[in-house]
């Protein structure tokens, strides 16, 4: 019986899963709406856990529980178009990268079913890198 492959792995390894999120963060930090969700913030912390996320999410090892997400984005007031522009800029990267359809297709169906635990509020973002 041959065993199936995680995505991850056909695409290189959690190093090509990081350089596509460095390149997913090259789209996010030009968008006026997600930008400021990462002001003041060390960044490669956080292409680190969204590495590790996406790798999971890729079919790799789980990286964050539900309650996890919910915890560290409870603060930020992250509301639905700015979680569906980091969807669609995923998207975007995912296909720049050469992901088939199908691939890009059930990696962000996998991130739109964790929207509950992400999605917290209807106004504008509170900043990372500022206690609030």
């Amino acid at each position: 019986m041959r065993s199936i492959e995680p995505l991850y792995e056909r695409l290189g390894g959690i190093e090509a899963v990081a350089r596509i999120v460095f390149a997913l963060y090259d789209r996010v930090l030009k968008s006026k709406r997600l930008a400021p969700y990462f002001a003041g913030v060390d960044m490669r912390q956080v292409v680190d856990h969204q590495t590790s996320f996406l790798v999971s999410a890729m079919g790799g090892p789980p990286s964050y529980s539900n309650d996890h997400l919910r915890q560290v984005h409870a603060r930020l007031k992250v509301d639905d178009p700015a979680f569906d522009e980091m969807i669609d800029l995923l998207g975007e990267t995912l296909r720049a990268f050469g992901l088939a359809d199908e691939d890009t297709a059930v990696v962000l169906s996998g991130l739109r079913a964790r929207r509950v635990y992400i999605v917290n509020a209807s106004e504008a973002p509170a900043p990372l890198g500022v206690d609030g």
